[in-house]
């Protein structure tokens, strides 16, 4: 059971896509959490087609931490996504919130992680790296985070300088296997060995560009012919697989690291 993040750099990557077709196609039950600070749920207005608007938001728990019961908020935030094992804590609804959060962050992180304990994973959709109330803990406290990238040339120069200070972050508190690339088009027009040598990070998966498939996580648009067998269908089991194995490799170095550890 796990934390992940999914963050980028700039431009328009689809991590918010991507979030929710992983929740969506994720083996267990799992919280997706979207905690991206630019305001206005892309969620519900997306995925939900503002059908089926959630009433409360991460505002919430900051008013709920605020008055020193975070912990017992967060049931009553959560809502499930119709038809799903899903359950959603929505963004902000507007961006002026975005400051509001930041004392939020940390507490939130280790909140998430308790989870673990209740074998409960947790999917955070962190937005663009570099923002006002950036959930910078939530990035920095995941058992994996991924920075999520397309394979063109224009993506991989705006992800260039924030893979390196990522990766040197991530160094720094001796977690280097938390950090890897989360490839969107792969091939388009670049390999994914041919990012992971430009960016100088490992590639956790990749998922095929499928812009029909995609359209059904990003606007709720109806599934297309084959969905179940579609080619992003099936890139993102095999991320939810490949996060799974990471996850479980890295606590197994942990655990060999560090003498008595369970």
């Amino acid at each position: 059971m796990a934390l992940i993040t999914l963050t980028s750099a700039s431009g328009s990557p689809g991590v918010t896509t991507t979030a929710v077709g992983l929740a969506l196609c994720w083996p267990r039950p799992v919280l997706l959490v979207e905690a991206d600070p630019t305001g206005g749920s892309a969620i519900a207005a997306g995925y939900l087609r503002g059908g089926a608007a959630p009433r409360d938001s991460l505002i919430d728990l900051a008013f709920a931490h605020r008055d020193g019961a975070l912990l017992e908020a967060i049931p009553s935030v959560t809502t499930t996504i119709p038809d799903t094992t899903v359950t959603l804590i929505p963004g902000t609804r507007a961006h002026g919130q975005a400051r509001s959060l930041t004392s939020l962050w940390e507490p939130l992180t280790e909140a998430l992680r308790a989870l673990d304990a209740l074998g409960q994973d947790v999917i955070v959709d962190a937005g663009r790296l570099g923002l006002v109330g950036s959930p910078e803990p939530l990035i920095h406290g995941a058992d994996l985070t991924l920075l999520t990238t397309r394979c063109d040339l224009v993506a991989l120069s705006g992800a260039r300088s924030w893979a390196q200070t990522l990766r040197n972050q991530f160094e720094g508190q001796g977690a280097p296997g938390a950090l890897g690339l989360l490839v969107v088009g792969e091939g388009r027009p670049y390999s994914t060995r041919e990012v992971s040598a430009v960016l100088s990070l490992p590639v956790t998966a990749a998922l095929a560009w499928d812009e029909p498939a995609a359209a059904v996580f990003a606007r709720g648009e109806s599934p297309p012919r084959r969905f179940q067998g579609s080619a992003l269908l099936r890139s993102l089991r095999s991320a939810a697989t490949a996060i799974q194995g990471r996850v479980a490799a890295n606590r197994d170095q942990l655990a060999a690291a560090t003498p008595g550890r369970a």
